[in-house]
């Protein structure tokens, strides 16, 4: 039934629902799912592609929780999702032919600047701000680039997205999230399809994780809602300096 012993598949089914928890919220679940399939003997590439598929029933499960509040109409998502699929596939091809050591040398830096940047941020709130960029240009610049790195790497990508929406887009804490959750489900679907593609996912143990993701997802969603800003704040900075830490530690450990 599973690739892997049933004791190891109920353990990675309790960091799914973590993982989905801390994703619906700030991001940066795959801090947490990712090693732990990597710990129960998963290939670096079984383990990106398994996480695809579990990660898409949580990142799917947050996005309607924020639709049904009314914080996000993934109708007029559509056009984004369909940008942020096609260039999580192109992503995941090339996590197929060429390594990701740079990457794990940069990313660090870059989360640590996400984590400063929400915690010493004046006026972040989940009150609009300006907008910066027309829909239509960050559609083809910022949702592309984010949504490829997703693709092929994948830690940090719901911060990512978050500081985008905020910075670029003008949208406050708890809307940018909202918001986030539609494009990481569509590059998760993007990435999945080129991953499955390769015969590479675990499609057992991915659909048991998917049960506590969607378990954790919905607590997580629920909890942003009622709590906003003074919850996601704090919370992404913590998971984007956690994020840097184990990426420095995978890197230079």
């Amino acid at each position: 039934m599973f690739e892997i012993a049933t004791n190891l598949t109920l353990l990675l089914v309790c960091a799914a629902f973590v993982a989905g928890f801390v994703d619906a919220i700030a991001g940066g679940g795959g801090l947490i799912s990712v090693p732990a399939l990597l710990l129960a003997g998963a290939s670096p590439i079984e383990a990106l592609a398994t996480n695809k598929l579990q990660g898409s029933f949580g990142a799917g499960t947050a996005v309607l929780a924020y639709a049904r509040a009314g914080h996000v109409k993934p109708l007029q998502q559509l056009g984004m999702a369909a940008v942020a699929a096609m260039a999580g596939g192109m992503g995941a091809l090339v996590a197929h032919l060429m390594p990701a050591e740079v990457l794990r040398i940069i990313m660090p830096v870059i989360l640590v600047a996400v984590a400063l940047f929400f915690a010493f941020k004046p006026g972040l709130s989940d009150l609009d701000r300006v907008e910066r960029i027309k829909p239509a240009v960050f559609t083809f610049t910022a949702v592309p680039l984010i949504a490829a790195y997703d693709g092929f790497f994948g830690p940090g990508t719901g911060s990512f997205f978050m500081l985008a929406f905020v910075m670029l887009a003008g949208f406050g804490v708890l809307k940018a999230t909202a918001h986030t959750k539609m494009l990481n489900f569509a590059s998760n679907i993007g990435s999945l399809a080129v991953f499955a593609w390769s015969g590479a996912t675990w499609w057992g143990v991915g659909l048991a994780m998917a049960a506590g993701q969607v378990a954790g997802a919905s607590l997580g969603a629920r909890l942003a809602m009622r709590i906003g800003a003074r919850l996601i704040k704090p919370l992404l900075v913590a998971t984007s300096t956690a994020m840097a830490l184990r990426l420095l530690w995978q890197a230079f450990g």
